[in-house]
């Protein structure tokens, strides 16, 4: 519920400060007073674009601020939590102009965009004229109120849960599929590249083997005779290291007795010859190793040279890279068997919540086909009571194949205003006016099945008898019971009925016009419904008549 809305700086006004009550509020004044600059400024904090030309002072900055009670609406909490704003029961809207252009928007003094605060706005005020009747005219709008009179909101709700998880199960299944594709087209080729590198039988560590026995045996010949020219130093019978060694240890074995120096000097010697001795022994073992192999030596070659251009191929440096590479590939291939699998799961899974979805779909569709038949004649009879005697409706209800959004129907609702009239959309058949009250009459009846939000009603009464009039004050007054209503109004019939009467006029101060709102008290409104029955001169024919409207 709209309880405060302050206007500063915007077109003619300067500063602006009014409280509204529930119920049902009617706003007059005379044409030219400033009810459209009242609405654009509303505008403004419901999310509407706007710039610097809006303000009255090109200095000074725009800020529009409207105040709400949202006890009401509940449900609007989850709209706060999904956009990271902070609830309040009262919560201020609030926009900026500065006299840049920019503009700012502000939902209890935390930045917003302008999609955030239209968003927002959409739930708290439906500003409705003869210009603004698209929604009536939009078959999604058409369904929501034939569910709001089925009962149809906690089906609605499973149904929008259970299709999410479809449309989420379809995506995933379509990516398993497109994953199966890509990885049949490679299937082929990684088998083939596993089994190169299967035949391969890489081991961790074997390159560095492979590659010392291939050097050993493509040396044999100078491994060999360096080995052999080694021996000969080691054992020639005079001056071979071993004779000269053991010389030298007998006859430093004499002095050994004459002191620890010569004994450790002795021993170092001795040690020596064994350490010596000992070479000379695995000189010989090297030596007898070293035999010819032409075909091992071939076989290391064909190794070596199938590991090189493995490595090459993969574009890698180590045989672990191989043996890396091998094992991605196994589970590649692995992967491909399982993807089979798992598309038959998914496949299952959707299956399942599509034959759900369609039980969900088909018991909505009863449910509006029960109550279709009492909507139409329900328009019919408040449309005959506004001026519509010979308004008439079919509907179809068509059944789709996919699943939408509000289910698998499509509604079609035609319309003629004539007897023995072409029926058509509403769009093409119904003019400004009679789209007025066909919106008038549906919002009322919606009034009774679900919270709707503040509804303003810019001169949809323009164009019509007192008579119409009256009975379209009559269902906003109704209407107010539920919700709260504004009704902008030239019309004393209708301005009559509302709790409370705002009147919107112009004054002079020193050299610039104002636009000003006041409320009016009982005896202001009588001044005002006669002067909107007589005109400038007011006699007492207004007056009473005046009198009696109000009474």
């Amino acid at each position: 519920m709209l309880i405060r809305l302050s206007i500063k700086n915007y077109a003619l006004i300067e500063d602006l400060q009014v409280r509204f009550q529930e119920g049902f509020t009617t706003i007059t004044g005379e044409t030219g007073a400033g009810k459209s600059i009242l609405l654009e400024s509303l505008g403004l904090v419901l999310g509407k674009r706007a710039d610097r030309s809006a303000l009255r002072d090109q200095e000074l900055k725009c800020v529009v601020e409207a105040e709400f009670a949202l006890d009401r609406y509940p449900a609007l909490k989850t709209y706060f939590t999904h956009h990271d704003l902070d609830y309040d029961p009262l919560t201020i809207l609030r926009r900026e102009i500065q006299p840049s252009g920019k503009s700012r928007a502000f939902v209890n003094d935390s930045p917003v965009t302008l999609d955030v605060l239209s968003g927002l706005g959409s739930h708290l005020i439906d500003v409705h004229s003869q210009h603004q009747t698209l929604e009536l005219t939009d078959q999604d709008f058409q369904l929501h109120v034939v569910d709001a009179l089925a009962g149809n909101s906690e089906l609605l709700n499973r149904y929008t849960a259970d299709r999410e998880l479809m449309l989420k199960t379809r995506k995933e299944l379509e990516l398993l599929k497109k994953q199966q594709e890509e990885a049949f087209r490679e299937q082929d080729y990684n088998e083939f590249l596993l089994a190169e590198l299967d035949k391969a039988d890489l081991v961790i560590g074997m390159q560095a083997g492979l590659e010392a026995e291939y050097a050993e045996l493509s040396n044999a010949e100078l491994i060999r005779e360096t080995l052999e020219n080694a021996q000969q130093l080691f054992q020639e019978e005079q001056y071979g290291l071993l004779a000269v060694q053991g010389q030298l240890n007998q006859l430093m074995g004499k002095l050994s007795s004459f002191g620890p120096d010569y004994m450790a000097l002795q021993e170092r010697i001795k040690s020596l010859y064994i350490e010596s001795d000992d070479i000379s022994e695995e000189v010989n073992g090297l030596l007898d190793r070293q035999v010819a192999d032409p075909a091992r030596l071939g076989i290391l070659s064909s190794r070596l040279e199938l590991l090189h251009n493995l490595q090459k191929k993969h574009s890698v440096g180590q045989v672990d890279d191989l043996i890396a590479m091998r094992e991605a590939l196994r589970l590649k291939v692995d992967q491909t068997l399982d993807l089979d699998a798992e598309i038959q799961k998914q496949e299952l899974v959707l299956e399942n919540l599509e034959t759900n979805l369609a039980v969900l779909a088909d018991t909505i569709r009863e449910k509006r086909m029960e109550v279709l038949p009492n909507f139409v004649s329900e328009l019919r009879r408040h449309l005959s009571g506004l001026g519509m005697p010979n308004a008439s409706f079919v509907w179809e209800l068509l059944e789709k194949a996919d699943f939408g959004r509000s289910g698998r129907d499509v509604l079609e609702l035609k319309f003629t205003a004539n007897k023995g009239g072409k029926y058509g959309p509403l769009k093409k058949t119904a003019s400004g006016g009679e789209l007025s009250r066909i919106m008038l009459t549906i919002k009322a009846i919606l009034a009774s099945y679900e919270p709707l939000p503040t509804m303003m009603f810019d001169e949809i009464d323009t164009g019509v008898s007192g008579d119409v009039s009256a009975r379209m004050a009559e269902m906003m007054e109704q209407m107010s019971r539920h919700m709260q209503i504004f009704a902008i109004t030239h019309l004393p019939q209708v301005a009559s009925r509302g709790q409370q009467q705002f009147k919107v006029y112009k004054e002079d101060e020193e050299d610039r016009t104002q636009t000003r709102m006041k409320q009016l008290s009982q005896q202001e409104r009588l001044h005002e419904l006669a002067q909107m029955l007589g005109g400038s001169e007011i006699t007492e024919t207004a007056i009473s008549h005046a009198r009696e409207m109000l009474n």
